[in-house]
């Protein structure tokens, strides 16, 4: 124990401090608001240093992401290359990975236009809908905290559209509330709301699905599905769906834990008859 103990002690953390710092820097060009928001989404939402220290995203690929609101996403992996190439990563943390290329499709104009102002070669942003706009082809979709927005029926329509996207190989990392998640998952609507407010939006009704109905509407459109909280220090009820595509893809997971057998009873997911019999 005492040996386990201090091999933890000694295992060194990402440089967060300087990782959120550089990722940040850029959107001061964008304004004071865009810079001291990107500082506290990068700092308070765990999923960013997670998906570094697991080692999700594979070198060289080309990343499709939905809903990229301010381009975050590009500028956390461009900030982890920096540190990487100037010697500030630590050698017991998974490399960042390099040689990437990102696209980033919002419907939100303003915040398009606040990620064309990061000015990334490697790095394109359009304003459009993620249903209807060309999807082309990506090695990695990135889907956060954006398909409880979107009807049941649309929330499927993007995911077969993702898959295609994907191609026979391919990862999605999808975001998702779990709708069964009690009082953290209302404390999570309450707080989406208020970000809608603040944003100027209206929002008069949101679309979530139990963890189970998640992992059933994946499995059945072929993707091999591993998950794992994601809410750091906050009590939500937010989950990090890994998904992939093609043969070996258990081979391929990393150290995503297992997701567990889900009982035929739970796959029986209850309907909501007001939203014309969607999956919960």
């Amino acid at each position: 124990m005492r040996g386990a103990r201090s091999q933890q002690v000694r295992r060194r953390d990402l440089p967060l401090p300087e990782l959120i710092e550089r990722a940040a820097a850029p959107y001061r060009a964008a304004g004071r608001f865009a810079w001291h928001f990107a500082r506290g989404k990068l700092r308070w939402d765990p999923v960013f240093a997670d998906v570094l220290r697991i080692g999700l995203i594979p070198s060289g690929c080309h990343i499709l992401d939905l809903g990229c609101g301010r381009g975050l996403l590009a500028a956390w992996l461009q900030a982890a290359q920096a540190c990487h190439d100037e010697g500030l990563w630590p050698d017991d943390q998974p490399p960042p990975p390099q040689s990437l290329s990102l696209r980033g499709i919002d419907r939100q104009g303003r915040d398009i236009r606040c990620a064309q102002t990061l000015g990334y070669a490697t790095a394109v942003f359009e304003e459009g809908d993620i249903y209807a706009a060309d999807l082309g082809h990506a090695d990695v979709a990135v889907i956060w905290d954006v398909m409880h927005f979107l009807t049941w029926d649309r929330q499927e329509t993007i995911l077969r559209r993702v898959k295609t996207a994907l191609g026979p190989n391919g990862l999605l990392l999808l975001r998702i509330g779990n709708g069964r998640g009690g009082w953290r998952y209302r404390l999570s609507q309450w707080n989406d709301w208020l970000m809608a407010a603040l944003r100027g939006q209206l929002l008069r009704r949101l679309y979530g699905r139990s963890i189970e109905g998640w992992l059933k509407t994946l499995t059945q459109l072929g993707f091999t599905v591993d998950h794992l909280p994601m809410n750091g220090t906050m009590p939500f009820a937010n989950i990090l769906l890994v998904a992939r595509l093609g043969p070996g893809a258990h081979d391929r997971q990393g150290p995503v834990r297992p997701t567990p057998a889900i009982p035929t009873v739970v796959l029986s997911i209850p309907r909501d008859p007001q939203a014309g019999g969607a999956p919960l």
